[in-house]
């Protein structure tokens, strides 16, 4: 578990990895999504994505899943404050193998609360080919290490 304090601009931090399939897209598309290039791979061809490919949203889960059982750990949990940006630069396909590279690029106190601050992060998140399929910059809230 890693304090504010532990934080600094340019810190790095991995991730494991994780292979989608066919069936995750499409039940994540039928419940959140439901268009039908995230649910129906012949229909998906003749759309632009040329075939089935996941909902952006559901890369974003993916990374999500991918940053909570990786290298970054803030006190208190990985707990977002909001977004600068979200990009999605080519589409997530069944059978991509999906993994996360965080940087860190602030670190600040917070002036109103003592007992936290903020991160701002920016998380890639790549395919198998190291191809960039979502980059955000974010801000995390972190809990600063307890005084004694």
């Amino acid at each position: 578990m890693l304090y504010l304090e532990d934080f600094a601009p340019g810190q790095t931090y991995g991730s494991g990895t994780l292979t989608v399939t066919g069936a995750d897209v499409i039940r994540f598309a039928t419940e959140f999504d439901p268009q039908p290039f995230h649910l129906d791979a012949e229909a998906a061809k003749g759309s632009l994505f040329r075939g089935l490919a996941a909902s952006g949203w559901h890369t974003a889960a993916m990374t999500m899943k991918l940053l909570q059982g990786g290298e970054l750990t803030p006190a208190g949990g990985i707990i977002g404050a909001g977004f600068e940006e979200l990009n999605w630069p080519r589409p997530v396909r069944p059978g991509d193998v999906l993994r996360v590279h965080s940087e860190i690029l602030d670190v600040r106190a917070s002036q109103s609360r003592p007992t936290q601050g903020l991160i701002k992060v920016r998380g890639t998140t790549f395919n198998q080919d190291d191809k960039p399929v979502q980059v955000f910059v974010g801000h995390l809230i972190v809990q600063a290490r307890p005084t004694v």
